[in-house]
Order: C-alpha cells, then sequence, then structure tokens
C-alpha cells in the first residue's frame, strides 16, 4: 500500500486528479486545497461547479482544521455510526473556494479505510471524494464499470482493490449549527 499512496500523493501535491477506492464507491480525488485541482474535477465530471463535492479527512482532529464549529451531534454520529456517513457542515474553512457551496456548507466524511485514512494523513489535509462517474451516469459498481473517458481523464488511477465491488455510495447528513438535521441520501 506503501507505494500507492507515495504515487498519489505525488501527484495531489502538483495538483493532478487520483482515482482511488475509498470506503463505499470508485472516486475522483485532489487536494482539497487547491482550487485548479477541483476545477479539473469538475471538468472531468461535467459537473457544475455550483454543486458541491464531498471531502474526506482522516480523523475529527482534521475534522476541526476545515469547519469552524462542529456541532456535539457530528461527533456522536461520527462514533456510533456503522455506516460510511457524510455530514453537511455549517461554516466551511481553510478550503479551495469552488468546493464550498454557496451557503458555506462543505460535506466532510472521516471514511473507515486504511487507503484513504494514511492518503490524507501524509497529505496532511482533506481529499475531494467524488463519485468516478461523469456527472448524470450511473455510480460504478467496481472498477470495471468506470467510463475510459474518467480513466484516462485522471493523472494516477491507484492500484489497490481493483477487485472490489463497491457498496452504495454514503449516507448524507446535514447538521446545522443552530441544531437542525437534515437527511439528505440514506
Amino acid at each position: 500500500m506503501q507505494p500507492e499512496i507515495n504515487n498519489a500523493l505525488k501527484v495531489l501535491k502538483n495538483g493532478g486528479l487520483i482515482l482511488y477506492p475509498t470506503d463505499t464507491v470508485w472516486g475522483i480525488g485532489c487536494d482539497a486545497t487547491n482550487r485548479e485541482a477541483v476545477k479539473k474535477v469538475y471538468k472531468l465530471k461535467q459537473r457544475e461547479d455550483s454543486k458541491a463535492l464531498i471531502c474526506l479527512v482522516a480523523d475529527d482532529r482534521m475534522l476541526k482544521k476545515y469547519v469552524k464549529q462542529i456541532p456535539e451531534a457530528a461527533l456522536n454520529i461520527i462514533d456510533i455510526t456503522d455506516k460510511p456517513t457524510t455530514i453537511i457542515y455549517d461554516d466551511a474553512q481553510n478550503l479551495a473556494t469552488n468546493l464550498i457551496a454557496t451557503d458555506g456548507t462543505i460535506a466532510i466524511r472521516i471514511p473507515d479505510d486504511d487507503f484513504c485514512y494514511w492518503l490524507s494523513r501524509k497529505l496532511n489535509g482533506a481529499l475531494v471524494s467524488s463519485s468516478a462517474n461523469i456527472s448524470g451516469q450511473p455510480t460504478p459498481k467496481s472498477f470495471k464499470e468506470i467510463a475510459p473517458e474518467v480513466l484516462k481523464g485522471v493523472d494516477y488511477v491507484v492500484n489497490l482493490h481493483r477487485d472490489k465491488i463497491c457498496n452504495k455510495p454514503s449516507s448524507i447528513i446535514k447538521l446545522s449549527n443552530s441544531g437542525i438535521v437534515k437527511i439528505i441520501r440514506e
């Protein structure tokens, strides 16, 4: 796994895109603080930049770097959930501005995946994680289902877990600082 982390890290630090396995589906990723790299993700996915992307962080300590105020409920959800859960937080900070939604929110998940954990730790920051498909197309359930234009559009394809059949995407919950909880995707 270490050589794959090193290869992916080199690409991320140079503003490139990677295709990588996550705890849910294969993702298109980049350094979440690099505005130009985030633009490349939107372009590859043929997605409007008004539609927000998800980020992955290694742990709740890293989460604090990107969210001004983490609701107590979020930490409880992170601790007790047994399935991948992305939380949308108010008051995003220290991320590429084109990654933050117009209302100032950001969607972040702490994945239960060794590769994602170590890649985020070594990068010392958040990773963009958007499903490995063109916007509007079905999310691929395996590496074999990823469209050729996506494979050609990234700078590096991680050579791990290519035989894995992916589960569905993560659940998404919006937790506002005012205490309102909204389930976006189960």
